[in-house]
């Protein structure tokens, strides 16, 4: 995407009314929807986030099919989801917003028991050891995520990579938590939730193509 095409979506993603792109010092000092986020939507429904929502696809797709949710795609590239907002605006999609924010800010963004569930849709896997800070289901994250998650709230994983569904998978059982569902090949189980199996990214499509394995987990976290 040329540098041009950037500044032009980000300059679009200011008008958006489903946009919300606090800076950095806004977060630590006191974010003002911590704790408030359903006072955007002007509803009390349940609020499902995206980490790492790229163009906000899965967040798009998710809200059409549940229009009694509240989504919400989380990513520091706001040249990606604009095409997600623009699409939510144009489709009057108010069940939809975007946060441009690191990922690692989470729990300043939400208040404790704030959100309903989590969906971590096919993340860079940080395969490298001096990379394991930024997987997005390292421990220090999923403590995160507990917190603003209420007492039954669930994540799910979806990957093509096998090394994320093994090095999460791991991790889950030996911290203890409530695996409900996993599988290394989704779309080769029949018993594969409809909502993992009727939903996907682009990217995701392309990998169907060529035959790569999308796995899949559905966990609750226990402290």
């Amino acid at each position: 995407m040329g540098s041009k095409n950037k500044l032009r979506r980000f300059r679009e993603n200011e008008t958006f009314s489903n946009v919300i792109q606090p800076t950095r010092k806004e977060v630590i000092d006191g974010f003002s929807l911590k704790g408030n986020w359903h006072t955007l939507f002007n509803n009390s429904n349940p609020i499902v986030l995206e980490l790492g929502c790229g163009k906000g696809e899965y967040t798009i797709a998710l809200a059409r099919k549940n229009p009694n949710i509240n989504y919400i795609g989380v990513d520091i590239k706001g040249a990606r989801f604009w095409r997600g907002a623009k699409i939510a605006l144009e489709e009057n999609l108010t069940n939809v917003a975007f946060l441009r924010s690191q990922i690692e800010l989470i729990d300043l963004l939400f208040v404790e028991n704030e959100v309903d569930e989590i969906w971590i849709t096919f993340p860079d896997p940080q395969i490298k050891y001096t990379r394991t800070k930024h997987r997005l289901t390292n421990a220090e994250f999923l403590k995160k995520y507990h917190f603003i998650l209420k007492s039954e709230g669930i994540v799910h994983l979806k990957t093509d990579s096998e090394f994320m569904h093994g090095y999460t998978l791991g991790l889950l059982h030996g911290e203890g938590h409530e695996i409900m569902y996993a599988h290394h090949d989704i779309y080769k189980n029949y018993h594969a939730p409809e909502e993992v199996t009727t939903t996907q990214t682009f990217y995701e499509s392309q990998y169907l193509e060529i035959g790569k394995p999308i796995t899949y987990i559905k966990f609750r976290l226990r402290y």
